[in-house]
């Protein structure tokens, strides 16, 4: 996979850009429909990045997140994996559960599963945004969730697919209401013929 993402060109980058912006455009559309309150989106940032350098960008291997990962099959393999901060546990724990979120273990039973449902929902819009532009029907697998160290999370997918290659998709997204501005980032990483077959089916190859 490496040599696959090393050959990616401008003209590949744009088409993940296109489609990070319609993924995240639905994302905060279904946030907002979820929270019963509007939820703004900036443009979305999006990069080809190691392992490693994503812990960095996330603030280093000891920063505690959220991370949400989900694999999807079908005709494009591979997975998506939600690093929230606290910050969008707040935004939306509060919003639909009542309460306030200080702290990573103020997140109980019922908050756990409002931010499974939240992956969901977030992953469904990014794979209905790949499965619109290519055609390509895409299944995802139920949410694992689990609140730890950015390098221990990160070591899972990092170990999954470190028979494929070092590299990810890098997503940053950062979601706004009246209240709140909340960051999420989201690490796609679809096999390499999956990667191959996205781009062929938009008359692009690798």
């Amino acid at each position: 996979m490496a040599n696959v993402y090393g050959n990616l060109n401008d003209m590949h980058m744009d088409v993940l850009r296109e489609i990070g912006n319609i993924g995240s455009g639905n994302a905060a559309t279904s946030l907002s429909e979820m929270l019963a309150k509007p939820v703004n989106i900036d443009v979305p940032k999006i990069n080809i990045l190691d392992f490693g350098d994503v812990v960095t960008e996330l603030g280093g291997p000891e920063v505690m997140i959220i991370g949400m990962m989900l694999t999807f099959d079908g005709d494009v393999n591979g997975m998506l994996m939600f690093l929230l901060e606290k910050q969008f546990a707040h935004m939306t724990i509060s919003s639909l559960c009542g309460g306030s979120i200080h702290d990573y273990k103020d997140i109980d039973e019922m908050g756990t599963s409002a931010m499974s449902e939240i992956a969901n929902i977030m992953a469904a819009s990014y794979v209905n945004a790949i499965a619109n532009m290519t055609g390509l029907k895409i299944n995802i697998s139920v949410p694992s969730l689990c609140i730890d160290m950015a390098g221990a999370i990160l070591s899972v997918p990092y170990i999954y697919f470190s028979n494929i290659g070092d590299k990810i998709i890098f997503i940053e997204d950062k979601f706004q209401n009246d209240d709140y501005t909340a960051v999420s980032h989201i690490l796609m990483i679809p096999d390499e013929d999956s990667l191959k077959k996205m781009m062929n089916n938009l008359g692009i190859e690798i």
